[in-house]
C-alpha cells in the first residue's frame, strides 16, 4: 500500500523541520516525491492549488521570519500583514524563499508541517519504528506509536 501512495513534500534540505518531516514520512515506509522548491519553485497555478488545499489563505504560507520577507515589506513600504493574498502570492512567485516549508500533500490532505509532526495528521498510516527529531525530541516510540 505505501509504495503506491502519492505523497509530495516541498522541501528545503537546509531546514531542520523539513528534514524531520521527510524522515517521518519515510519512517512510515513511504518514499515521497521530493521537490526542492528553492530549485524548482511552484508556478502560479500550483501555488494557488496548494493554498486552496491547505484552506488557510496565502498568509499562512508566507515565511515572515525570513529576513528577505521583511526587506521586501520595507521596500514596498507596507508590512507583510497588510499584503493582500495576491501580493503575497506574487512575492512568493518572485522570491520562493518566502514560501514557508515544508508543505506536504497526501491523499488525506495538504498541510504546512510546522512542527514536523503535523504530517502525521495527513499520513494516518503506521510508523515503522521509533523516531526522534534532530534535536533529540522523541515523537514515535519503538512500537511506532505517537508519544504526544
Amino acid at each position: 500500500m505505501t509504495d503506491q501512495l502519492e505523497v509530495t513534500i516541498y522541501h528545503n534540505p537546509a531546514c531542520g523541520t523539513s528534514r524531520n518531516t521527510l524522515a517521518l514520512i519515510r519512517n512510515a515506509g513511504v518514499e515521497p516525491t521530493v521537490i526542492e522548491y528553492l530549485k524548482n519553485p511552484p508556478d502560479r497555478e500550483r501555488l494557488h492549488a496548494l493554498i486552496a488545499a491547505m484552506g488557510s489563505g496565502a498568509q499562512a504560507l508566507l515565511r515572515e521570519k525570513e529576513p528577505r520577507c521583511q526587506e521586501l515589506a520595507a521596500e514596498l513600504g507596507i508590512p507583510t500583514t497588510a499584503w493582500s493574498d495576491d501580493q503575497r502570492i506574487e512575492q512568493m512567485l518572485k522570491h520562493p524563499c518566502l514560501i514557508n516549508r515544508p508543505v506536504v500533500t497526501t491523499p488525506w490532505g495538504t498541510r504546512l508541517c510546522r512542527p514536523s509532526e503535523v504530517v502525521l495528521e495527513i499520513l494516518p498510516i503506521p510508523q515503522k519504528g521509533a523516531f526522534a527529531k534532530e534535536d533529540g525530541e522523541h515523537i514515535i516510540n519503538a512500537a511506532g506509536q505517537r508519544l504526544r
